[in-house]
């Protein structure tokens, strides 16, 4: 969960979810020779991580379940009672919740945890930021993804990108480390409030933006969290199935994963704008996805009424199309993007609603594209 993702809101008892017995389970396999996994997802799967994760990870005795200080009080009991059924020695470790916990320090913190417990290579643990230690600790160990928001499910727990922020900006010290099973329980988002539902749904407009027009025009259909979560098993599996796709053609982000990133290179711009605090990560894509759009245009790439397709669905979902962005602060943010190599760099467009397109450009000319509509 993100800062107050999980705020204000009990979460629904497991086992009124649905009486009647557990629901279908959809799964998605992630071929990646040994490094390959599965994705489950099916409402009330918290009650069952225990026997999944044993199935996962048949040589683990130990597991460190790493959670933050929302999601903790709402979960926590259930996935510790589920993994001791199946035979685990689990131990919960707490960190803050909010973006300012993804640093060295924290990770530093989970070091000395996973070392106090005596973790081995065999042993897994679970988590976010825990996946980036999980991948440097003792050279690997195995972890398992559970993630409870939208835009985890959705997006961050799929494809094993993990990172930690540093004081010069997000993800800039990371590894591609993929997990040995994803866990997604749709009714988690239950207890999301509407702010961090919304922050997910940027990245699953982006899903149709870049790869998937017919999505688009669902979620287009859709208009509200409400119609959402009436579809949200197709809407979450749709955006896994097609990060999969991707990744299973580009795991180390060298060219098609590449468009993964539409709107996240101006976006990144706006939370560094905000300090990493005004602005939540799916806001600042929201509206790079607009100003990028905007770009495309301009460029002779994108039909100019896919501009017009994008804003409205962000206003369906309470999502901003522009955010104020000192100069200074959009060419910092440009010049630390990952997909820069030496003074160029690499913008996702779209050449139409549904497929994206990647445009290598010099730095300074994006630079000059973008300095009329930072108000320069």
């Amino acid at each position: 969960g993100g800062p107050g993702a999980h705020d204000g809101q009990e979460a629904d008892p497991l086992m009124r979810l649905h009486p009647e017995g557990e629901p279908p389970m959809k799964t998605l396999h992630v071929g990646l020779d040994d490094r390959s996994y599965d994705i489950h997802i099916a409402p009330g799967l918290l009650s069952q991580a225990g026997a999944l994760c044993r199935a996962a990870l048949p040589r683990a005795g130990r597991l460190a379940v790493v959670t933050d200080s929302h999601v903790g009080p709402l979960y926590g009991e259930t996935i510790m009672s589920s993994l001791a059924g199946a035979g685990f020695q689990a131990e919960l470790v707490t960190i803050p919740a909010g973006e300012s916990s993804k640093c060295l320090s924290m990770l530093g913190r989970l070091y000395d945890a996973f070392t106090a417990q005596g973790l081995t290579r065999s042993d897994g643990v679970v988590g976010d930021l825990a996946g980036f230690a999980a991948a440097t600790i003792l050279r690997g160990v195995d972890f398992v993804q559970i993630p409870t928001t939208l835009l985890a499910q959705v997006d961050s727990s799929v494809g094993g990108k993990v990172a930690i922020d540093l004081p010069a900006g997000k993800n800039l010290a990371g590894a591609f480390w993929q997990p040995r099973l994803v866990l997604m329980d749709p009714a988690c988002l239950r207890t999301l409030d509407d702010k961090t539902f919304s922050d997910g749904m940027a990245e699953v407009i982006k899903y149709g933006c870049i790869r998937d027009r017919e999505f688009f025009e669902l979620l287009d259909r859709c208009g509200s969290r409400a119609g959402v979560m009436d579809h949200i098993e197709q809407v979450i599996c749709t955006c896994c199935d097609l990060k999969r796709q991707v990744v299973l053609q580009d795991e180390r982000d060298t060219g098609l994963r590449m468009t993964l990133n539409f709107g996240h290179t101006i976006g990144h711009a706006f939370e560094l704008a905000g300090h990493y605090e005004t602005w939540t990560h799916g806001q600042g894509v929201a509206a790079g996805m607009n100003w990028a759009a905007q770009l495309g245009v301009g460029l002779g790439i994108t039909p100019p009424e896919v501009v017009e397709q994008i804003r409205s669905i962000l206003n369906k979902f309470g999502l901003p199309q522009d955010i104020p962005c000192p100069w200074e602060t959009m060419t910092e943010a440009v010049g630390l993007d990952k997909k820069r190599t030496g003074d160029s760099i690499t913008l996702i467009l779209l050449e139409r609603l549904g497929q994206a397109v990647p445009r290598r450009m010099k730095k300074d000319q994006l630079l000059e594209l973008l300095e009329p509509m930072c108000g320069r």
